[in-house]
């Protein structure tokens, strides 16, 4: 491998959260508890759940997996809804596959969302709004994937601390290639939000993202740009970051595409680089998927609170 290219393992980046939260249950005695559904035979589901399972017996969440009938999993979610003593809801999408899972992630309750998914925090996301209530006091919950990959970004410094909270990637540029609903667009928005210029790539076109000149919005807005691969190769090579989660075997970015020096961040279970991208690549992030564990039991842990009124006062980080 290069001397050039650093390779971030998600394990790094996820042991100081998942050291917290382990210290946060031992020290306050409670049990917060997850319950995930399971409507699907999808193997990247199956595997995200039994990683869901290990973290949780780590750390010492009640995790308990619900294998259910998709045509009953509506009625399963209510019935957990009403259960006080299931803190956290999650599905293993996709479930249908269609405008069917969009109605199911609102059918959880907003105070057991643990993905971020339903209405509320997904409004919240696209509309820059980070707070539950008026006082401050409950932060919203974020979709567990897009937030691990933010705290990866955090953590291997693209994220500029010098800058005032809320436009600290003022100044980069970034391409997600995925725009699903479950993570590519949501990302592409928070990401935005923060002050980037977003380029969001999926098979039907490509977006741009910002806040305007000088990130002087309030949210983002959105840009259609010309269908064409052109369009994908400047918005890639110009990119301070790329972030690939296409679900299939067959999607390679190409990595002569890419601007040396590239951040390259891979969220799908398949490799969505090619095998050569450690040459131009300054920082290579192969997976994400133990940052998104302890990202959901982040948000477990701080939905119990709000269920117990246990909110703080949370100071806004400056």
């Amino acid at each position: 491998m290069p001397a050039s290219c650093k390779t971030i393992l998600a394990s790094k980046v996820s042991a100081s959260f998942r050291d917290q939260i382990k210290k946060d249950i031992k020290e306050r005695n409670v049990n917060p508890t997850l319950v995930g559904f399971l409507a699907n035979d999808d193997p990247a589901a199956i595997k995200y759940a039994e990683w869901t399972a290990k973290t949780c017996a780590e750390t010492g969440v009640v995790f308990e997996l619900r294998k259910v009938d998709k045509n009953d999993l509506e009625e399963k979610i209510t019935e957990a809804n009403q259960d006080k003593a299931v803190n956290g809801i999650m599905v293993y999408y996709p479930v249908f596959g269609n405008k069917q899972d969009l109605y199911l992630q609102s059918c959880v309750s907003t105070l057991k969302d643990v993905e971020g998914l339903c209405h509320t925090f997904v409004y919240n996301v696209y509309h820059n709004i980070r707070y539950m209530d008026e006082t401050e006091t409950m932060k919203c919950i974020i979709p567990c994937t897009p937030l691990a990959i933010v705290k990866i970004l955090e953590f291997i410094g693209v994220y500029n601390t010098v800058l005032p909270y809320g436009n600290r990637l003022y100044g980069r540029t970034i391409t997600v290639v995925n725009r699903s609903e479950i993570v590519g667009r949501p990302l592409a928005a928070m990401l935005a939000n923060d002050g980037a210029k977003v380029y969001s790539v999926d098979i039907h076109g490509t977006q741009l993202l910002t806040r305007g000149s000088g990130i002087q919005l309030s949210a983002h807005k959105v840009e259609d740009l010309p269908n064409t691969q052109d369009t994908v190769a400047q918005a890639v090579g110009q990119s301070d970051v790329v972030i690939t989660g296409v679900p299939t075997p067959y999607y390679k970015l190409p990595t002569a595409h890419l601007k040396e020096g590239v951040v390259a961040i891979n969220f799908s279970s398949f490799a969505n680089f090619e095998q050569d991208i450690k040459e131009r690549a300054s920082i290579f992030v192969p997976s994400v998927g133990k940052v998104t564990v302890a990202m959901l039991e982040r948000n477990l842990l701080r939905l119990h609170d709000y269920q117990h009124n246990v909110t703080e006062h949370i100071s806004k980080p400056q």
